[in-house]
């Protein structure tokens, strides 16, 4: 079993900068594949992020390419999500996700076997 804790949410103006952490319990961590969705109102939830369980491969949403960097600290069972140059869109729940299954990233949420309860984000113009 894990369990996952989200924190750094919050309320930013656009063109501001936040750092989502994830942190995970369990022993299954180091060796699973890490993702971020969000889901705003109304929408259904998407893919943002994603990392591979040893950190050297990344997949990034066209949305989010080039102004969010994902990255993982296995020592700390810890998933980072840092956001640059946020937009209005950019406002929603952000979720980290655990996959267990070892095959890389997968951008499908229904995939990924654990989940954070989720963290707000709001992006002010």
């Amino acid at each position: 079993q894990v369990q996952l804790l989200e924190s750094g949410g919050g309320l930013v103006q656009a063109g501001g900068s936040l750092r989502l952490s994830c942190v995970a319990s369990g022993r299954t961590f180091s060796t699973s594949s890490m993702g971020w969705f969000r889901q705003a109102p109304g929408k259904e939830r998407e893919f943002v992020a994603g990392i591979n369980w040893r950190g050297s491969s990344t997949y990034y949403a066209d949305s989010v390419k080039g102004r969010f960097a994902i990255s993982r600290d296995n020592t700390k069972n810890t998933v980072y999500l840092q956001m640059n140059t946020l937009k209005p869109e950019d406002t929603a729940v952000y979720y980290c996700a655990a996959d267990r299954t070892p095959v890389g990233v997968r951008t499908i949420s229904e995939t990924y076997d654990y989940w954070g309860q989720g963290t707000q984000v709001t992006v002010s113009s």
